[in-house]
């Protein structure tokens, strides 16, 4: 089953259950997704639906630290709740220590010595850790490593 049709099945049980917070976040993802659909004059594969899928959850991520500054609570906390919906869509997260095992590897497979060849190492990293591991905790990683 493909990413799209199991929004599609997790939506209609929403509805059956009158879960209406859970309906709301999958229309909105579902909403996301039709747009560039509609934008792009195409079908998304798992792999782009992954992509809107990172874009909202990281959107998400940006809206709750801002919402803890300012000390509201009661928007955190839906925040929270969203995040946990759209991380069920999410393939299985990378420990740190994987991560360091896959930048460690990649350093040596492109050869890079310095900072200078960070571009090199993250444009061959992010594609084995796509939908898998956060872009910052990568990018601090690979800095660590080439420092």
């Amino acid at each position: 089953m493909s990413l799209s049709e199991r929004l599609n099945e997790d939506m209609k049980q929403a509805m059956k259950s009158q879960d209406k917070f859970k309906l709301s976040v999958i229309r909105m993802v579902r909403a996301a997704i039709k747009n560039i659909e509609i934008d792009q004059r195409k079908t998304l594969d798992d792999n782009e639906v992954l992509d809107v899928l990172n874009r909202e959850i990281k959107q998400r991520r940006d809206s709750l630290q801002e919402f803890e500054k300012a000390g509201r609570a009661d928007l955190a906390e839906n925040l929270q709740a969203e995040l946990a919906i759209l991380s069920e869509y999410m393939p299985q997260q990378l420990t740190d220590e994987e991560v360091k095992a896959i930048v460690e590897q990649t350093i040596q497979e492109v050869g890079a010595s310095s900072k200078a060849d960070m571009g090199k190492v993250m444009g061959a990293l992010m594609p084995k850790v796509k939908g898998r591991a956060d872009g910052k905790l990568v990018n601090q990683l690979v800095q660590q490593s080439l420092s």
